[in-house]
């Protein structure tokens, strides 16, 4: 039986992906240009390619582009990170809640803590911890959802990758991870979906104290306080 070849991803694919490594890595900084003849010396291609991944890496809103200054990796500020936390805490613990009410299966939220735990670097236990995260929210059962959130996903990775490099809190964020997947598993779409929602805000508060965030969750929250006071 012949056997199929595997396909050999396309040189824009390959320099889209390494670009974006970059960038989520922090080898490529906020701010930095992105200059196409440097990119195409650097990955051995012409500047079509680099030019189209620029491209769709403007698109995920991970680079800007100006007809004066060129290229840059997209700066990080409060603003920024308003935007896209509030998005997560809108719909990701949502999507968990739906996850665990409909019985999916967890097991790659579960490898991929495993993962983190294990990693070597901070480009691996960066890619670890994105795919705890999507592992959880993509069983929700609506691809639609699914999708919104693989949209900010990047964007959201960025914001990672600078507060992690101010004050890394790897340990704390890996204990809260594995409070959330033991809620998940326990069958407890509530609990799972309220630490999910209080590990987000916790994270971006940290790193940007001065963005405010108020969803449904918080103002519960607040509620319940209130009324034990």
């Amino acid at each position: 039986m012949t056997s199929v070849p595997t396909p050999i991803p396309s040189r824009t694919q390959y320099v889209l992906e390494e670009i974006k490594r970059r960038i989520l890595t922090g080898r490529l900084t906020p701010g930095q240009a992105l200059v196409e003849t440097d990119l195409a010396a650097q990955f051995g291609v012409s500047k079509t390619p680099v030019r189209e991944a620029l491209k769709t890496l403007a698109g995920t809103g991970l680079v800007v582009m100006s007809q004066y200054k060129g290229v840059t990796v997209r700066m990080v500020d409060a603003d920024m990170a308003r935007e896209v936390y509030d998005v997560r805490l809108l719909l990701e613990p949502e999507a968990l809640k739906r996850a665990v009410r409909r019985g999916a299966s967890l097991d790659d939220a579960r490898e991929a803590l495993t993962r983190a735990d294990g990693a070597t670097d901070t480009a691996e236990r960066s890619l670890a911890n994105r795919e705890f995260h999507r592992a959880l929210y993509l069983p929700c059962g609506n691809p639609l959802l699914g999708r919104m959130l693989d949209e900010v996903r990047d964007q959201a990775a960025l914001v990672s990758a600078v507060a992690w490099a101010a004050d890394p809190s790897w340990e704390r964020e890996a204990d809260e991870h594995r409070v959330i997947l033991d809620l998940a598993l326990a069958g407890d779409a509530d609990g799972a979906a309220r630490a999910l929602h209080a590990h987000i805000a916790s994270f971006v508060r940290r790193a940007f104290p001065e963005a405010e965030f108020e969803t449904e969750y918080a103002a519960a929250e607040d509620t319940r306080k209130d009324g034990q006071a």
